[in-house]
């Protein structure tokens, strides 16, 4: 007999991040980040949307029928997905999306001109999902989400060539990046990030070290990250053991 292949929402695991801290380790940073990027979910009709909310706000959700000057999303209704979809505003868990799209909201909102300008007064309760600094402020454990307008004394400014993984890129009101890696030749560099279009999820990114610089995105560093704590080695681990 066949196995079913049927997939339910339910089946997935759903990935546990930590919650604030005052601080955080490099390799939390890169873990949480990767925990939104693998992060596998199902969505089902009743989470598109397009039109809007009940306050009055706009909703754009990334799946894959919505087109708008160029804008194309990507997720489908019954299809097992990766990543968590980008929302304007959006500073959920992987519990909470998950929760989210069990209470019926719709998943991601796509951000526009008129989200830019209205800025809080646009983020919808009716849609789960996370932005670019949202995501930054999860990876970093910090106790809500700091826009990219609120970075500055969060963090000291560094140079390009001391970025180490967990460090961000930023653009003031713009966009942030999380650095992970640079290539060998240094002309690329490695990161995640809560992707606008044409992605508009958490997922891995490739850039161009140039077109960041070109579009002044600043390398910063959290104060409170720290590298993870050394091993503790025993005195005499021969005793150790026997013990």
């Amino acid at each position: 007999m066949l196995a079913s292949c049927a997939t339910t929402q339910q089946t997935l695991r759903v990935p546990s991040v930590p919650g604030p801290a005052t601080s955080v380790t490099r390799d939390e940073v890169l873990a949480i980040a990767a925990a939104y990027s693998e992060m596998r979910w199902q969505p089902a009709a009743r989470h598109a949307f397009h039109g809007i909310d009940a306050k009055g706000i706009r909703i754009d959700t990334p799946d894959a029928d919505f087109r708008l000057t160029g804008k194309t999303g990507w997720w489908k209704p019954g299809r097992v997905e990766m990543g968590m979809p980008y929302k304007w505003g959006g500073f959920d868990t992987p519990a909470s999306f998950q929760a989210g799209l069990t209470e019926g909201k719709f998943a991601g909102d796509i951000h526009s001109p008129e989200k830019r300008r209205l800025l809080d007064a646009a983020v919808s309760e009716r849609a789960v999902g996370i932005d670019c600094s949202g995501f930054i402020s999860r990876c970093w454990r910090l106790d809500r989400s700091y826009s990219t307008r609120e970075m500055g004394p969060l963090t000291e400014p560094i140079s390009w060539d001391e970025l180490r993984p967990g460090d961000i890129l930023n653009a003031y009101n713009r966009h942030v990046v999380l650095f992970v890696s640079r290539d060998a030749d240094g002309k690329n560099l490695h990161t995640f990030e809560a992707g606008t279009f044409p992605d508009w999820k958490v997922s891995p990114k490739r850039i161009p070290i140039k077109l960041l610089k070109n579009q002044n995105f600043q390398p910063l560093r959290y104060r409170q990250i720290r590298d993870a704590p050394p091993l503790r080695v025993a005195e005499n681990p021969t005793r150790a053991m026997a013990d």
